[in-house]
């Protein structure tokens, strides 16, 4: 193979690349977001700098994502923190689970997301949408919420609120010296959002203390609220916010 062809390809291995270029497209992309107040401490000590907090909210989501571009079908829960860079609202990645390796190789790589290996799943068990995250064989987190009780009327200001905020990770990447190669606040705006359909209600989260998966380390104070949400959506290339080796 030559430089030239080397330099063409999207991912390793060099014989099966894991996944494919950019930009992807995710078709009925289920969310399940779960609210809450947690501990303003605990919240500072999670953000990396520049980021500062903007209040006490945190969030839990699980995602069902059965067709996205090269990646395929997969499962996810991520826990989120909104913050502010320089005044400006975004959303920090502190954790995110799923179950299947290109989203996973692809995700740490290219954006930076915050990714591990853990079995999520999100289904309807009768009158309730449910979301579990189990880590090392044990369970980890549980959220349910009452299935589509409310449906949101103004879905144009839903849009605005939650895909108003450019989403932010902490990418750290080690040289062949396991010094960084890369360090950086990384950021990412979805392109081409068409909501299907979403529904507000009453919503519930317990988290389980674990060293591996420490979703828990931001502990639920009460809930605000549930949200469930279907889009389609465009996740395209990140930007640099923050460079940590230019410092």
């Amino acid at each position: 193979m030559t430089p030239t062809e080397i330099r063409d390809l999207p991912s390793m291995p060099l014989a099966s690349p894991t996944y494919p270029r950019g930009p992807y497209r995710f078709t009925d992309r289920t969310y399940v977001n779960l609210r809450y107040h947690s501990d303003p401490a605990a919240i500072r000590a999670a953000l990396p700098e520049p980021l500062e907090p903007d209040g006490d909210i945190v969030s839990v989501q699980w995602l069902d994502l059965p067709d996205g571009t090269g990646f395929g079908a997969y499962a996810a829960t991520v826990q989120a923190i909104p913050c502010r860079l320089n005044g400006r609202p975004h959303s920090f990645l502190v954790q995110m689970y799923v179950d299947n390796a290109p989203p996973l190789a692809g995700g740490r790589e290219i954006w930076g997301y915050p990714m591990k290996f853990g079995r999520p799943v999100v289904k309807v068990v009768g009158d309730t949408l449910t979301g579990t995250l189990d880590y090392a064989g044990q369970r980890i987190a549980t959220g349910t919420m009452v299935f589509k009780h409310e449906t949101v009327a103004d879905l144009a200001g839903l849009q605005a609120e939650l895909f108003g905020r450019t989403q932010v990770n902490l990418k750290l990447i080690p040289d062949v010296d396991g010094r960084p190669a890369i360090a950086q606040l990384v950021g990412v705006q979805f392109q081409d959002v068409v909501i299907k359909g979403a529904w507000h209600g009453a919503g519930r989260l317990d988290l389980i203390p674990a060293v591996n998966a420490p979703l828990a380390d931001l502990p639920v104070l009460d809930m605000v609220d549930a949200l469930h949400l279907v889009t389609d959506l465009t996740l395209p290339y990140g930007i640099v916010l923050h460079d940590y080796l230019a410092e």
